[in-house]
């Protein structure tokens, strides 16, 4: 079986910055220079021979695999994780060809593209890797020399994935006794890796697996243990490489504690995405007028209601519904009533100076006239993470990406954005 992946198009712009229009007047801006500077930062809290893998699953946490691979490979990334079979297979297919790491175990059948695609992939379940195995040793060989990579996952007290530290011996025996895999590492994940304490006991129940490996005669060419999380408390160790996720893209995990040498980093690092938006319609509604589903507001007064082309089909969350705010001229602005599907709603009757228009730009997440809606703090509007905030953002949204503070590319829905007259873009669309 062949498999292959689709996703939207990346559109590099042309000289000064010449991209198609926007589909739509909401968008997400990507700074690929911010990408790049916090991966040297957290490379430059490692030992030299510790690599930085940057972690891109979930569309690099909704900023863009594609795009921001690129950046951080032409920095010299070495290696790239991803959670699952496709997200690797679309990198692939972008002309992608550094290591790949697959986070999760893939569906069996699935093995012997990983292996015609040079992705490496988990072993975490005894079960699933014999199937595994079995469909690499059913499929037609290619040139004999060819073994697929496979990382053993030890569960270690996530209680998410991973065989048992007693179990490992045998399931690597397995992986070595086929002809078409080989053992490439072994590794294990953090389950609050700014918690010293329980980082500690996952430590040790790893350091007892890669014992018992060794007991068996296994010399493990890889191990690699610590997140974005236990990096910047250092709260474990580095082994071969720190797979880095949220601090690529600007954040420390919610809530994390650095360490002391670490704050300065933590202070450094710079978010990729903003959200930004312009108005739909500016009307004056009269007082006791409804806004939005149920309604979930009514105006005490005559007010000015923006409507902004953008909703939970987006990624901006329902549950942000009368609790979230946005800057316009640099202002805070209550956004009122349910977000809907495709819109959210913004009183701005009172943002100083002349009436607000559509010419407007609304900024939902990012900075603005010196003030920053921050992901944590949307975040904490709608009571979850930072990373939901930035990893929910849908294909639906634009995104188009700067570099040196010009536009370098965009990535819009599949649709014909290569006709019509194109647009030069500065620091924002």
């Amino acid at each position: 079986m062949r498999v292959t992946a689709t996703r939207l198009p990346l559109v590099e712009a042309g000289p000064g910055g010449m991209l198609p229009p926007l589909p739509k007047t909401a968008w997400l801006e990507i700074d690929l220079d911010a990408v790049v500077s916090n991966v040297r930062l957290l490379r430059s809290t490692l030992p030299p021979n510790v690599e930085v893998e940057p972690v891109v699953k979930a569309d690099a946490y909704g900023h863009g695999a594609v795009a921001v691979a690129r950046a951080l490979i032409a920095d010299g990334s070495l290696s790239l994780s991803v959670a699952t079979f496709d997200e690797a297979l679309e990198l692939r297919q972008a002309g992608v060809e550094v290591p790949i790491l697959i986070l999760f175990p893939i569906p069996a059948e699935l093995a012997p593209d990983a292996l015609r695609n040079r992705l490496s992939i988990t072993a975490g379940d005894r079960d699933l890797l014999g199937r595994t195995l079995a469909a690499l040793e059913a499929a037609p060989a290619g040139d004999g020399r060819e073994r697929l990579p496979v990382h053993l996952e030890v569960e270690t007290g996530l209680g998410r994935g991973g065989v048992q530290p007693e179990e490992v011996a045998a399931v690597a025996a397995a992986i070595e006794a086929c002809p078409r895999a080989r053992l490439a590492g072994l590794w294990s994940h953090l389950q609050s890796g700014g918690e010293a304490g329980i980082t500690a006991r996952q430590e040790a129940r790893f350091g007892v697996a890669a014992g018992l490996l060794e007991a068996a005669g296994v010399t493990l060419p890889m191990r690699h243990f610590a997140a974005s999380g236990a990096l910047l408390a250092a709260t474990a160790g580095s082994y071969h490489r720190v797979r880095a996720g949220i601090a690529i893209y600007g954040m420390a995990p919610d809530g994390l504690i650095a360490a002391r040498e670490n704050e300065a980093v933590v202070a450094a690092l710079r978010p990729a995405m903003a959200l930004r938006a312009r108005p739909v319609r500016v009307a004056w509604l009269e007082a006791g007028t409804g806004v939005s589903y149920g309604p979930s507001f009514v105006t005490q007064r005559r007010s000015c209601i923006a409507t902004l082309p953008l909703g939970y089909a987006d990624g901006y969350p329902r549950g942000l519904s009368n609790t979230a705010q946005v800057l316009v001229r640099g202002l805070r602005a209550p956004q009122v009533g349910t977000v809907a599907m495709d819109a959210i709603m913004v009183d701005v009757t009172d943002i100083a100076g002349p009436p607000v228009t559509i010419d407007d730009e609304f900024t939902l997440l990012g900075e603005q006239g010196g003030d920053r809606i921050s992901a944590p703090e949307v975040a904490r509007w709608g009571n979850t993470i930072s990373h939901e905030v930035v990893a929910a953002m849908s294909g639906r949204l634009p995104r188009v990406y700067y570099a040196a503070a010009e536009a370098v590319g965009m990535r819009a829905v599949a649709c014909d954005v290569s006709r019509g007259p194109g647009s030069r873009h500065d620091r924002r669309p």
